[in-house]
C-alpha cells in the first residue's frame, strides 16, 4: 500500500497560525519536503518536530518528483511545505501533486493559512467571484495579459514583491485606470501588517514616497458594467 502525500499549509508571518492538525502531519510523515530547508528548520523547531527533511523548490522540483513517487509508492508518507502559505499556490508543489494522482496515490490537502484570502476579505471590495492571479509575468506576456484583465470584471487578486510593486502599480494605471479602486495589504499576519485603500492612483503615490517593505497583496476591481457598456459602445462606434 502506497504512502501519502499531504500539502501542509504553513503561516504566512504569525507561528501561532499553524494548526493542531498540520503539526501532527508533520510529526507522522516519513519525510518532510521544504521550499527552503533554512525557513523551514526554524518552524520545525519551534513545535518540535523532528522529521527528516529535504529540498523541493522550483531549481530542484523536476528532477526531484520520480524519486519522490517512488517512495510514495513504497509506503512512506511525504509532507510538502513551502516557506509560507499553502503549497502549489505561486510555489512548488503542482508537479508532484500531478504525478502522485497519476500513480494513483492518495493527496491530502489540508485547509490552513493563505495570504489571498485575509487580503481579499479585507480589502472591502466584492469577493463572492474573484479571480486570482498570483504573480503577473515579469517580462515576456505581462502587456498581453493585463490587456485581457483590463476586461475581466470580477475582483482580481495578484502577488507582488516589494521591488516590483511601483511597477505593476504605474501598470495598473495605465492600462485599468488611475481611478480604478483596490487595495495594497503587507506583512499579512505579523505585528506591522497594514492595509491601504483607495484608487490606483493614490497608491502608487504612497509608495512612490514611502519605499516598499514585505510581501504584498493586491487586491483590484473589476470593470464595472457601466465602464465595460461604455467602452464596448466606444468600440462598435469606431468599427
Amino acid at each position: 500500500m502506497s504512502g501519502i502525500l499531504y500539502l501542509v499549509p504553513t503561516p504566512i508571518g504569525n507561528l501561532k497560525d499553524m494548526t493542531f492538525r498540520a503539526v501532527e502531519v508533520l510529526k507522522s510523515v516519513d519525510l518532510i519536503l521544504a521550499e527552503d530547508t533554512r525557513t523551514s528548520a526554524k518552524l520545525c523547531q519551534h513545535y518540535d518536530i523532528g522529521t527528516p527533511m529535504k529540498s523541493h523548490h522550483m531549481h530542484n522540483e523536476h528532477s526531484r518528483v520520480q524519486g519522490v513517487v517512488d517512495q510514495l509508492i513504497s509506503g512512506q508518507s511525504v509532507a510538502v511545505i513551502s516557506d509560507a502559505g499553502t503549497p502549489a499556490i505561486s510555489d512548488p508543489g503542482f508537479l508532484l501533486v500531478r504525478e502522485a494522482i497519476g500513480q494513483g496515490i492518495q493527496v491530502d490537502c489540508l485547509p490552513g493559512a493563505t495570504a489571498f484570502v485575509p487580503a481579499l476579505v479585507s480589502s472591502g471590495l466584492p469577493c463572492e467571484r474573484f479571480l486570482f492571479e498570483g504573480f503577473l509575468p515579469v517580462k515576456k506576456g505581462r502587456q498581453t495579459r493585463l490587456k485581457e484583465l483590463s476586461q475581466e470584471t470580477r475582483t482580481m487578486v495578484f502577488y507582488e514583491s516589494p521591488h516590483k510593486l511601483l511597477k505593476t502599480l504605474q501598470d495598473f494605471c495605465t492600462v485599468f485606470g488611475s481611478e480604478r479602486p483596490m487595495s495594497v495589504s503587507r506583512e499579512l499576519s505579523k505585528l506591522h501588517q497594514e492595509t491601504l485603500r483607495g484608487s490606483a492612483a493614490q497608491l502608487l503615490e504612497h509608495f512612490q514616497n514611502q519605499a516598499p517593505r514585505g510581501e504584498f497583496v493586491l487586491v483590484l476591481s473589476g470593470m464595472d458594467k457601466k465602464s465595460m457598456k461604455a467602452k464596448i459602445t466606444q468600440s462598435g462606434a469606431n468599427d
